[in-house]
């Protein structure tokens, strides 16, 4: 079985064989994007960040995820996302996006009662 490197321009031979990749090379790794890797570790769980990998497609992504973060068969899932499509809040905005909820108490279900019947939730 070929691997990713053979398929996407011979880069595993060349390196295996003890001579460094040519500049193209070089040039074409550092312009490929970054992706961001979700691992299901069990089916019904939720995915979890597992890290991040360079790659030059979708494909190439999923399948190098697999080859770095399911070693051990970890995984049922694999979920990658480019890194430029990921949005995130600012750890200075934290205040003014969580201190309004405090006082939500309704969206905090400290003041019901369960029934034993029911258990653990």
């Amino acid at each position: 079985m070929k691997t990713i490197f053979q398929r996407y321009g011979d880069y595993g031979d060349r390196e295996a064989a003890g001579s460094a990749p040519d500049a193209s090379q070089n040039t074409a790794a550092k312009e490929w994007p970054l992706w961001e890797v979700f691992i299901r570790s069990k089916a019904g769980l939720d995915h979890k960040h597992a890290g991040s990998l360079h790659a030059a497609d979708a494909q190439m992504a999923v399948e190098n995820a697999r080859d770095v973060y399911t070693r051990r068969m970890e995984g049922v899932s694999i979920w990658v996302v480019e890194s430029k499509y990921i949005h995130a809040s600012a750890a200075a905005d934290s205040e003014s996006l969580y201190d309004p909820s405090a006082d939500k108490v309704y969206r905090h279900p400290t003041f019901y009662t369960i029934p034993d019947e029911i258990g653990h939730m």
